[in-house]
């Protein structure tokens, strides 16, 4: 019996105070992506994006264990979000206008071979992913970064990222780049909205 590792617990990107900002420094990772525009709650699109995230995800732990000995959690869905107007996070909130990638993020012990073989086995499924097409393999390089914890609802985050943005990073001598990141550590299908747990990170660099 091999031990399962848990990514969340193992790794220091997935640590972050709840009611504070901390700055670390995220090494390169892989991800599985699916890109996407339009309001979550109501894109198509985004339902379609989760639904050919797993199908890669779980085959590719099944091999990870059978064939390297080592077997894992799958790690906590994560996503990346922008918009021309950026005001619209922050502000008016206008999640039509959100473009976003949605991502799980790949151990760094897994070979390209063995994701390419998980793609190959969603793609022979009888339920074969309808943007399986879409999705691909990618490094995200990150760096320095500014996130915290926050608990509640989705739409609630708003005043959060204000002071993230408008206080504590240029507060700390730092601007934005890149692209804010959210990483979903809840179930939303089981877990209220008052209690779901999101880190909220963004990449910054020296003003």
């Amino acid at each position: 019996m091999t031990d399962k590792t848990d990514l969340r617990k193992t790794l220091d990107g997935y640590r972050a105070p709840r009611g504070t900002f901390r700055i670390v420094d995220v090494p390169d990772s892989r991800y599985l992506m699916v890109d996407g525009h339009g309001d979550p709650n109501t894109s198509s699109a985004f339902t379609e994006a989760v639904g050919a995230l797993y199908p890669v995800a779980y085959p590719l732990k099944f091999a990870s264990k059978r064939e390297l000995g080592r077997d894992y959690v799958v790690p906590p869905l994560e996503g990346l979000w922008w918009a021309t107007d950026m005001d619209s996070f922050t502000a008016a909130r206008d999640k039509s206008r959100w473009d976003w990638t949605l991502m799980l993020l790949v151990p760094d012990w897994i070979e390209d071979t063995m994701v390419g073989a998980a793609i190959e086995h969603a793609a022979a499924s009888s339920s074969r992913p309808a943007r399986l097409d879409d999705l691909r393999l990618e490094t995200l390089s990150e760096g320095r970064c500014v996130q915290t914890l926050h608990v509640g609802s989705f739409d609630d985050e708003a005043p959060v990222l204000a002071r993230m943005h408008d206080e504590f990073i240029p507060g700390n001598g730092l601007r934005m780049v890149g692209t804010h990141h959210e990483i979903y550590l809840s179930d939303t299908r089981r877990t209220a909205p008052a209690k779901r747990r999101t880190i909220l990170r963004q990449p910054v660099a020296p003003a």
